[in-house]
């Protein structure tokens, strides 16, 4: 096992800056997803840990081991590409077997590992297949149940389940989180699904323009963003924004917009004091954390039912305010129409506020 470090590191195609000065700690037996949209250096980051790429500038250390010049065959990891990689001539034992053969390991010691990966993968019965005889889920397995039988010290998965059917990246998800977990092997995960992030990793790596937003927990990254754009891209259904002006009224700010007026907190007023630039703000705030309904109350605000889109467990409701819209998720059982106003509430203790000019978050 061992834990993973890169420093200062950048990457260079040409004049194009794919990674720039990434900095990240990953504690050995650590679950790390590096998450971010197509382009944003995450798969980059990947093969440079793998040795699939040169660095350009900065460091990786393994443990207490610089990797910069070891070629990927000496760095000890297994890597899960997202097209399996598989030898389409072998069977599934064959597939599994080949880097311990590799290695010139006994066939008792390859007949044992892939024993244990295969009954943890649940392909016990597939192993005399070949990959055209199974399905994206099976293929997949046997690509993981490569890597284990390895048993690295890091693991490197890039965007491994990106193929499979919505149903059964679900299950791939809880697998891989407990395989994770039964192995207690580190492991690196690059996805552009945050999903996939949020409910596997221990932290994330929020990763944009080969530039780290934000590492941090689950948890942190969704209640606590840094930036505005770290809270755009992270929850589905994704976080209203309006623009709007701080007025002070009575020791406190009151958040002005054309369609509403809210009272801000002492507690909130306060860290806006000490750090606002300007009057102008952007105030953030998620759709689970507006509740709607059919009567006005001193809070709540005006709008105009645009559409609903019910989804089994919930229902998601488009409103239009004055120079704006929002969307708000709300109880399945939601019986507003198309046209009808309707009133909002904003939870205002969870509600976001970040600076107009660079879309750093003051709270």
């Amino acid at each position: 096992m061992a834990s993973v470090t890169i420093t200062n590191v950048w990457k260079y195609y040409g004049k194009t800056v794919a990674v720039k000065d990434l900095n990240i700690h990953c504690e050995d037996g650590e679950f790390v997803s590096v998450l971010g949209p197509s382009g944003c250096g995450k798969s980059s980051t990947l093969r440079m840990l793998a040795g699939l790429e040169h660095i350009s500038a900065g460091d990786i250390h393994f443990g207490d081991m610089r990797v910069n010049e070891l070629e990927p065959k000496d760095r000890d990891i297994a890597m899960v590409f997202e097209n399996y990689a598989l030898y389409p001539h072998k069977t599934v034992y064959e597939n599994m077997a080949n880097p311990l053969r590799l290695r010139g390991s006994s066939e008792d010691l390859i007949e044992k590992r892939i024993a244990f990966a295969a009954e943890m993968l649940e392909i016990e019965h597939l192993l005399q297949r070949k990959p055209m005889e199974l399905s994206g889920g099976q293929k997949q397995r046997t690509a993981i149940g490569r890597a284990i039988v390895r048993e690295p010290k890091l693991f490197l998965f890039d965007e491994p389940i990106a193929h499979l059917d919505a149903k059964l990246r679900a299950r791939m998800r809880g697998e891989l989180k407990l395989m994770q977990r039964r192995l207690g092997t580190t492991m690196i995960y690059v996805t552009h699904d945050q999903l996939e992030a949020m409910s596997m990793a221990d932290r994330i790596a929020v990763m944009h323009n080969g530039v780290l937003q934000q590492l941090g927990t689950p948890q942190e990254i969704y209640n606590h963003p840094v930036n505005e754009w770290v809270a755009g891209f992270v929850g589905e259904p994704p976080m209203n924004f309006f623009d709007c002006e701080l007025v002070e009224e009575g020791g406190r700010f009151v958040l002005v917009h054309p369609a509403f007026r809210q009272m801000v907190s002492e507690a909130q007023s306060a860290l806006l004091r000490g750090a606002l630039r300007g009057t102008s703000v952007r105030m953030g705030i998620r759709p689970d954390q507006i509740s709607i309904g059919g009567k006005s109350t001193v809070e709540s605000v005006a709008g105009t039912i645009k559409v609903t889109e019910p989804l089994g467990g919930d229902t998601l409701v488009n409103v239009d305010l004055k120079n704006a819209q929002l969307l708000v998720k709300t109880h399945p059982d939601f019986s507003g129409a198309m046209g009808e106003t309707c009133h909002l509430t904003f939870d205002t203790g969870r509600w976001h506020f970040f600076a107009s000019d660079n879309g750093i978050a003051y709270f």
